[in-house]
């Protein structure tokens, strides 16, 4: 979308005091994101359109993010239309992969978790999405196989090891999951922590949270078990962390196969290719280590 399309969409937006400035946002591999300045505040525009190969509805993400808001975790949401949501600006700094390695911030972040997990749900409102992540493993094969991708002749392997991983994660219990907890999503203004970007959000097991922010920021065996200790308020069994190791391969193999697709259907300018490369990598280490186990 061309800058001269942004203004142009953006100043029939009736919310703004006077003239606006607009700035891209760096970082987005899904979306385009702007920071936008009138005379009295600050702004992020998301621009986006349902991505249903990602299983990505906007409906939902804005629901995800109201009901955030009202338990206190993310920004307001100000305004939106189709393909346009405007959010509060929250004066901050991203987390860093290794801020959030730190006790201090990762109990924090926990924190953050639990209250996406139990609160979200009370004010949450609308027709709830459930984020499976071995249905979007499976589903994310059928649009590879129908595209001809690169990655076909792995994606039996694949499958086989979804299967192994769903009855290995059992018995699940669900709460409601940001399901994209990268460091980049946790914003820190000094006092208090935020989760942005909701729209992966949906029902799911809480261990695909904890085991995608450990893998996404690559946690020490240490730093994994006080991650669950910390989470679940005890002594953490054997078989509790046999079933999270299991979810934190399907939370790699799920980002392994979001980038596959994403190479052969996103526009933004993105090397999803070195990205696969990389979470491949990342994921055929760690089934080796869990079929092991």
């Amino acid at each position: 979308m061309e800058l001269r399309n942004i203004k142009n969409t953006l100043s029939k937006v009736s919310i703004w005091n006077g003239d606006i400035n607009i700035e891209p946002l760096e970082g987005g591999i899904t979306n385009k994101n702007y920071l936008i300045k009138d005379k009295k505040k600050k702004y992020v525009a998301r621009f986006g359109e349902d991505i249903i190969h990602h299983h990505i509805v906007r409906f939902h993400e804005i629901a995800a993010n109201k009901a955030a808001n009202e338990v206190g975790i993310a920004p307001e949401v100000i305004y939106h239309e189709k393909g346009l949501l405007i959010l509060e600006y929250i004066e901050s700094d991203t987390l860093t992969n290794t801020e959030v390695k730190k006790e201090s911030i990762l109990k924090k972040i926990i924190s953050l978790i639990k209250i996406a997990h139990n609160k979200i749900p009370l004010y949450f409102t609308g027709p709830p999405i459930m984020f499976w992540v071995f249905h979007l493993v499976r589903d994310y094969a059928w649009t590879l196989k129908e595209n001809n991708s690169f990655y076909v002749p792995i994606l039996d392997k694949l499958i086989k090891d979804s299967v192994i991983l769903e009855k290995a994660a059992s018995p699940h219990y669900i709460v409601f999951c940001h399901n994209d907890l990268l460091s980049s999503n946790i914003l820190n203004d000094g006092k208090k922590l935020w989760l942005i970007d909701w729209e992966y959000a949906g029902f799911n097991s809480p261990l695909f949270d904890l085991g995608g922010l450990a893998s996404n920021s690559e946690f020490s065996n240490d730093q994994e078990n006080f991650m669950l200790e910390e989470y679940f308020e005890k002594k953490i069994s054997d078989q509790l962390i046999y079933q999270y190791q299991a979810m934190k391969c399907a939370s790699l193999l799920r980002e392994t196969m979001w980038s596959m697709v994403s190479e052969i259907m996103s526009s933004i300018v993105f090397d999803y290719k070195k990205y696969t490369k990389e979470n491949l990598d990342r994921y055929n280490q760690e089934i080796e280590k869990f079929l092991h186990y």
